[in-house]
């Protein structure tokens, strides 16, 4: 999610454009036309700094040095394992039917298990969003689990990663 890593960057940092573009992987010019408002933008800025992949510290390092590069936060001390099913805060709960219609649009080729171990759901759900018979199926808009709180970004690159290697 480099756009929108970089959204959040180019509102609440005052690094240079060239150092949010390297960071994301985005031209210059790109990160100047989010600056400058001229993309349609619906896209919600993502916070780099509670994903763990930078630190507050290394960002005010490169904002007093124009010329330095951002460095992604080492992740060695990350404990993933967890041991049975996840709370889902009622407040989050019905954001999962767009989390739900946001991997099958995007990885459609993840397995149900791993959707629904991923996204603390069931079967019947994830069948209904499919259908198109869910309760909310006019309403539903395709949004990313990550930036919606219901997983982590560790999370789902580990089930992509074991879809990749299945």
């Amino acid at each position: 999610m480099p756009k929108a890593t970089a959204i959040w960057l180019v509102e609440n940092t005052s690094l240079t454009f060239s150092q949010i573009a390297e960071f994301c992987g985005l031209h210059v010019l790109e990160i100047e036309s989010i600056a400058n408002g001229d993309l349609d933008n619906q896209m919600i800025g993502f916070d780099p700094i509670t994903s763990a992949q930078l630190t507050a510290e290394e960002i005010k390092r490169c904002e007093n040095d124009p010329n330095a590069k951002l460095q992604l936060k080492k992740m060695v001390d990350i404990d993933i394992s967890r041991s049975g099913n996840k709370y889902t805060p009622k407040s989050k709960r019905h954001d999962k039917p767009d989390a739900i219609a946001w991997m099958l649009k995007y990885y459609p080729e993840v397995p149900e298990n791993d959707i629904c171990k991923l996204l603390s759901t069931t079967k019947q759900t994830i069948n209904a969003i499919k259908n198109k018979t869910h309760k909310s199926t006019a309403n539903l808009k395709p949004r990313s689990p990550v930036v919606l709180g219901l997983c982590t970004n560790l999370e789902l690159d580990m089930v992509l990663a074991k879809r990749n290697r299945d």
